[in-house]
């Protein structure tokens, strides 16, 4: 769903700690989308203590419930974190030369990621790919197709992630296409992957990267 406010006005979600910051998830599937019973108690598991979002630190999360094909949305320092839990059929398309000559920066050269994430996948692990939900165009919040039609919600698009707004396409390793309003790929926030815990806004060890050294949001 479009943040229709930050559509409006041309600005974008903070990552700045807010007061009123929560954990929220969203999910996508191949076949279907999950009941709002389904998603619920999981939201009631992983919900974090208000100071620990007002502090601004790390988030944990469990992605052993996370199935393949499947994304989930949670929010750190006010923004939406879109994690994918993706098979091998969707990783094997990320290479292939036909998506890739529609990328405008398929090897990631702009600075959207850090060092540890600048590669095929975009991510430390390819099969979790974790990325800040907000089109780098107006700041809306684009939506999961990982098998869309040959008409909907693009013609002949392979899927990944499409901003309802103005129509701008992500792979699925928020790759931008080119031809579209957004002009960088979706920004990688620091995280670290041990098994299935996931700590976004922690670094590895040895590395340093924060969200101020992206070029756009």
């Amino acid at each position: 769903m479009a943040n229709t406010e930050a559509a409006a006005t041309g600005t974008r979600p903070s990552l700045a700690p807010a007061r009123r910051d929560f954990l929220y998830i969203g999910t996508g599937a191949f076949a279907a989308v999950a009941t709002a019973a389904a998603i619920w108690p999981f939201v009631d598991q992983m919900e974090p203590d208000a100071s620990t979002l007002a502090a601004g630190a790390p988030l944990e999360v469990d992605l052993s419930s996370v199935a393949p094909g499947q994304m989930i949305t949670v929010r750190w320092r006010g923004a939406p974190i879109f994690i994918m839990n993706r098979t091998d059929r969707l990783l094997a398309t990320l290479k292939e030369p036909q998506l890739l000559q529609h990328l405008s920066d398929p090897g990631s050269e702009i600075v959207q990621q850090p060092a540890y994430a600048k590669n095929w996948s975009r991510s430390v692990d390819p099969k979790y790919g974790v990325y800040v939900g907000i089109c780098t165009h107006l700041g809306c919040i684009p939506q999961f197709y990982p098998n869309p039609s040959r008409s909907e919600p693009a013609a002949n698009w392979p899927g990944g992630l499409f901003c309802p707004c103005h129509g701008s396409k992500y792979d699925l390793a928020g790759r931008v296409f080119r031809g579209v309003p957004a002009p960088y790929n979706l920004p990688v926030p620091p995280y670290t992957l041990e098994g299935a815990k996931l700590r976004v806004g922690a670094n590895p060890p040895g590395q340093n990267f924060e969200m101020t050294s992206v070029v756009q949001m």
